[in-house]
Parts: C-alpha cells; structure tokens; sequence
C-alpha cells in the first residue's frame, strides 16, 4: 500500500471524529490524519475538555513553529466524555468515521466503549474503527484482553460496519525503563528471552489514518505489530551501543520487578499488573511478524534504535 497522502471518497464526504484527541494515540492520529490530505475542517477532535485541547494546540504550534509536521490546531473539538451517554449522540452529529481510541480506564473500558457504539449508531455514523489489543481473544497478558474481547463484540452486534487494529505493544511503554537504565547502569524485566514486536505510536496511529482514508476495510480485523521483534537483552545492548557503557540486562522474578517497579514510584497495583504481564511476554504475547501495521502505512515502523535515541535526546 501506498505511503503517500491519499483521501477515499467515503472519508471526505463527511467529519473524521478521534475519541481521546488529547491523549498520545489520538492526538498522533489527528496529525497523521492531516499528513494523509484529510482537510482541517473534516476532522472533530472528540475529548473531554475543548479548552484543553486548544490550550494544547497552541503550545504544540509554538513548539512546532520550524516543524514541516502538519499543525493540528486548525482542527475543531467537541465535548466528549465516555462516561456520559446521554451527551454523546449529539457530538456525534455529522461525523461519518469514527476512530474509537479504547478508554485508558481498565475495569470501566467495556461500559464507556458501549455507551459510545450506542451514540454512534444513533447519530448515523457509517464505520467505526476501533484499537483493540494484539490477539485479544487468545492474548494471557493480566486483565487486559477481555474489555477488548467484549468491545469487539458490541461492535460486531451492533449493525454499524466496523475495523479492528488490534495494537501491539508502544515502544513508549519502555522509555522509562531506558531512561532507568541509563541512569542505573542496567536494564532490569521478568519477561526472560521474550521477543516483542513493539512500534511507535506513530505508527499505530498512522495506520489508523490509512484505514481511515482508503477503502477495503469494513469488517476486517488487523494485528498490528512492529517490523523487528527484539528482547530486553536486545534492548540493552542498544541502550549499551548507543551511551557507550556497559549496561546489562538482568531478568528477575516476578516479584522482584514488581518491587523494583514500586520502589522506583508506581503505584502498588499498576506495579503488579505491570509484573505480571512479564510471563505473557515471556511466552510471546508480544510477538507478531505478519507486518500488516508497515503494510497498511506504506512504510517501516520505528525500532529500539529510535527509541533509545529519543530517550537520549529528550
């Protein structure tokens, strides 16, 4: 599939709504969106505060003022909280695509996600494109998979056409276990000798954009995964090759990185969560080597190279 900015005659025909623009996914799909043609005026940026996003954008634009990055400020926003159904099918009103970004509230994600599905078909909107998670319906990472499962479901009865991303795993998710590293002199995990196939949110949110502006993806399922799988021993010995010192990998007990991850400041039970992903991954949750994210953008996904550059530079 092409890279290059190409807008299907069913995207500009209406508004592209995005849940959760101020959040790092949504808002990257935003720009990724303006990066593939899609006008300003078709995109509404769906979030809880408009006054936060324009407060947002107006910090992005200084920031970005010597950026060819596409400015999102143009971009118009509407109220939209999932917790409140009854306030939803009017934001909705116009909006032809939705791009459903899944609430980053576990234990309450299957009950907003319904609430929202059930707007949408009330306001009229012709396809929603929904981030799952990679192999949701086998996946074993902790408590994660089943809101996905079940918002998967909700779609699929509800009658109003649909696309599934199912994401893999942010290569965000390590920046602070890099940024430890470095400061600490190792890289520490449970998850032994497993191989991850993580991307950038860009790149999630890229494809999410191509979906968004081409034709071909109505009730289709995507598992979507970086091009490179690597494991932790990988990832430390870029961090090595990239600061120039030795920084090893050392794999602990489940318990132990879940002590490490509250002595170093998270909070007791996002810790155990955390630690107890680590056998999944061991087992290779996380792995996927079909490439259809860099099949649906066009182009490469970012690797643990660019993430240790980023960490480093930031």
């Amino acid at each position: 599939m092409s890279a290059s900015p190409s807008v299907s005659p069913s995207s500009s025909s209406g508004l592209i709504g995005v849940t959760g623009a101020t959040g790092h996914l949504g808002q990257l799909a935003v720009a990724a969106l303006l990066a593939r043609g899609v006008p300003a005026a078709s995109i509404v940026a769906l979030v809880r505060s408009p006054a936060r996003w324009q407060q947002q954008q107006q910090q992005q634009q200084q920031q970005q003022q010597s950026s060819a990055a596409p400015s999102t400020s143009s971009v118009a926003a509407r109220a939209f909280d999932y917790s409140k159904g009854d306030e939803l099918t009017s934001s909705l009103q116009g909006v032809t695509q939705l791009l459903l970004v899944s609430s980053s509230e576990v234990g309450q994600r299957e009950a907003q996600h319904r609430a929202v599905i059930v707007a949408a078909k009330a306001a009229g909107v012709g396809r929603i494109v929904y981030t799952s998670l990679l192999r949701a319906d086998t996946s074993e990472l902790a408590a994660l998979p089943a809101e996905h499962v079940a918002t998967e479901l909700l779609l699929r009865d509800s009658a109003v056409p649909f696309t599934i991303l199912r994401n893999g795993w942010y290569s965000e998710n390590y920046e602070s276990s890099v940024k430890a590293a470095l400061a600490h002199g190792a890289l520490v995990g449970a998850s032994g000798a497993g191989r991850v196939s993580a991307a950038s949110r860009a790149d999630y949110a890229d494809a999410a954009a191509a979906v968004l502006t081409s034709a071909g993806h109505e009730g289709r399922t995507y598992e979507l995964a970086g091009d490179e799988a690597f494991t932790l021993e990988q990832l430390a010995a870029e961090i090595s090759a990239q600061s120039g010192k030795a920084v090893p990998f050392k794999n602990l007990t489940v318990d132990e990185y879940r002590a490490v991850l509250v002595g170093a400041g998270v909070p007791a039970g996002y810790a155990a969560l955390i630690a107890a992903w680590e056998p999944a991954i061991e087992k290779g949750a996380l792995l996927d080597e079909d490439r259809q994210l860099s099949t649906l953008t066009g182009k490469p996904t970012r690797g643990i190279k660019e993430l240790v550059a980023a960490v480093r530079s930031a």
